[in-house]
C-alpha cells in the first residue's frame, strides 16, 4: 500500500509537470500565431482523442511506464519544433496522450477499483494548466529548463516506478458485445461518456462575472483541484452514487446564486467531484480494458471541447443552463454507477 501511495504521488507530480509544460510551451511559443485555433484544435485532438487508440495498444502490451516516460520525452522533443506550429502541437499533444495512458493505467491497476488514488492523480492537472498558461504568457522560464524538467521526469518514472508498482498480468480480451449490451453495460458506459462530455463543455464555457476580479481565477482553479481530489476520497467512504448525486444536486442549487463568489467557487468545487468517480466506474465496467476505458472518457473530454474550439455559440446561460447540466449529469451518473453483473 505504501508503495502504491508513493507511485501515486510520483505520477501526480508528473501530471502537474506534464500539463504545466504543455501549456507553457504552447502559450510561450504560439500565443497570437496566425494558426492559433488550428493549433489548439490539433493539440487537443492529439492529447485527448488519440488516447482511445493508444489505450487499446497499452492494454495489449501492458508497458505503462514506457508509455508515461515516452510521453514526457515527446513533449520535451516538441519544444524544438516550434518553427512548425501544427507539427509542434501534434507532437506535444501526442506526448500528453502517451503519458496519461501510461500513468492512468498504472493508477487504475493499483487502485483496485477504488477512487481515492484516481482523484489524487487527476487533480494536479488543472493547476498545471493554469500556472503553465500564466508562465507561458510571461515567458518566465527558458526552453532548456522546461526540457530538462521533462527529461528528469521521464527518468524518474523509468527508474522509480518499477520499484513501486506490482506486476500485473495482461488480461486484455475481446469484449463480448452481446453480453455487454444485454447486461446494460453499454448503456452505462454511454451515460458515463455523456457525463464527461457535459463536464468538459461546462468547464470550457462557464464564466462567472466576477472571475477577473482579484485572485478569484486562482480560487476557482484551487476549487477544481480540491474537488477532484476530495471526490475520490469521499466516494470510497460513502459510495460513488451518494457522493455524485449529493454533490451535483447541491452544485445545481449553488449555481442559482452564481453572482456571489463563494457560491460560484463552491459550485465548481462540487461539480468536479465526479471526475475520479467516472474514471473508477469505467474501470469497473471494463476491468480488462483499462487503457481503452480511460481513452473513451478522454475522447469525451475532446467532444466537449469542440464547440468552444469552433467558436460555436454557447447556449448554456447562467444560472439555469448550468443548473440543468448538473441535474442531467446526476441522472446519467445514477444509472451509470448502478451495480450490475459485469460481463467483460
Amino acid at each position: 500500500m505504501r508503495k502504491f501511495a508513493a507511485m501515486t504521488g510520483l505520477y501526480s507530480i508528473s501530471h502537474f509537470i506534464v500539463d504545466f509544460s504543455c501549456a507553457y510551451l504552447i502559450f510561450s511559443k504560439l500565443s497570437g500565431a496566425d494558426k492559433w485555433l488550428l493549433c489548439l484544435f490539433t493539440y487537443n485532438f492529439c492529447a485527448f482523442a488519440l488516447q482511445m487508440p493508444l489505450g487499446l495498444i497499452a492494454d495489449k502490451i501492458n508497458k505503462n511506464r514506457v508509455f508515461a516516460a515516452f510521453g514526457c520525452l515527446l513533449i520535451a522533443f516538441s519544444a524544438i519544433l516550434a518553427f512548425s506550429p501544427v507539427l509542434f502541437c501534434s507532437i506535444a499533444g501526442l506526448g500528453n496522450a502517451f503519458f496519461h495512458i501510461g500513468a492512468g493505467r498504472d493508477i487504475l491497476q493499483g487502485s483496485q477499483q477504488k477512487f481515492s488514488a484516481l482523484g489524487i492523480f487527476v487533480s494536479p492537472g488543472a493547476l498545471g494548466l493554469y500556472l503553465g498558461t500564466l508562465c507561458g504568457k510571461g515567458g518566465i522560464f527558458s526552453l532548456a529548463v522546461v526540457m530538462c524538467v521533462l527529461i528528469a521526469t521521464a527518468l524518474s518514472i523509468w527508474f522509480i516506478v518499477p520499484r513501486l508498482s506490482q506486476k500485473h498480468v495482461i488480461t486484455d480480451s475481446v469484449i463480448n458485445i452481446r453480453a455487454f449490451v444485454r447486461n446494460g453495460l453499454g448503456l452505462m458506459l454511454m451515460c458515463l461518456f455523456l457525463v464527461v462530455c457535459v463536464r468538459s463543455y461546462v468547464g470550457m464555457t462557464l464564466a462567472f462575472p466576477w472571475k477577473g476580479e482579484g485572485h478569484f481565477a486562482l480560487y476557482l482553479v484551487i476549487a477544481v483541484v480540491c474537488g477532484k481530489a476530495l471526490g475520490g476520497i469521499l466516494a470510497d467512504y460513502f459510495g460513488p452514487i451518494k457522493v455524485s448525486c449529493a454533490s451535483l444536486c447541491l452544485c445545481a442549487l449553488l449555481f442559482l446564486f452564481f453572482r456571489t463568489p463563494v457560491c460560484g467557487i463552491l459550485a465548481l468545487f462540487l461539480f468536479n467531484m465526479t471526475m475520479p468517480i467516472t474514471l473508477g466506474a469505467v474501470a469497473r465496467i471494463l476491468p480488462n480494458h483499462l487503457g481503452f476505458g480511460f481513452g473513451i472518457l478522454t475522447f469525451g473530454l475532446f467532444i466537449g471541447l469542440i464547440p468552444t474550439l469552433l467558436s460555436v455559440q454557447n447556449y448554456l446561460v447562467l444560472p439555469y443552463g448550468y443548473t440543468a447540466a448538473c441535474i442531467i449529469s446526476a441522472g446519467l451518473l445514477y444509472y451509470g454507477l448502478k451495480e450490475r453483473a459485469y460481463a467483460v
